[in-house]
């Protein structure tokens, strides 16, 4: 697992890099939580290809596992993708909810998680 750290207005964003899927349990997730601890960061981006397919079928209830995980350690979380052509309502009514509240949310691309992640 490779990160790259980006230093906005003295904050660390650790940005999790690769090309195949990093977080698919709850494991995974304190594996990444505690390496974004140790570069001194509680602001993490990852893309979607990061995240296994059934995180984004809410019946599974892997995201609300997941998710739970950075809401305890307090970490925001910004996940890249294109949410734009997703058919199912309960996801796009979640991502709304979640990117009206901040702690995690869904964008388009890197610049405007750290934009977000930032504020």
């Amino acid at each position: 697992m490779e990160y790259r750290i980006h230093t906005v207005n003295n904050q660390n964003i650790c940005e999790l890099v690769s090309d195949s899927v990093i977080i698919s349990n709850l494991q995974d997730t304190l594996d990444v939580l505690g390496n974004s601890n140790y570069l001194d960061s509680n602001k993490i981006i990852v893309n979607q290809n990061h995240l296994c397919p059934e995180f984004f079928d809410l019946k599974t209830k892997i995201a609300g596992d997941i998710l739970q995980k950075f809401s305890t350690y307090n970490v925001k979380l910004a996940i890249i993708g294109d949410f734009d052509n997703i058919t199912s309502k309960s996801l796009r009514d979640f991502i709304y909810e979640s990117n009206k509240i901040g702690r995690i949310i869904f964008v388009k691309n890197r610049d405007i998680a750290i934009d977000k992640l930032t504020k």
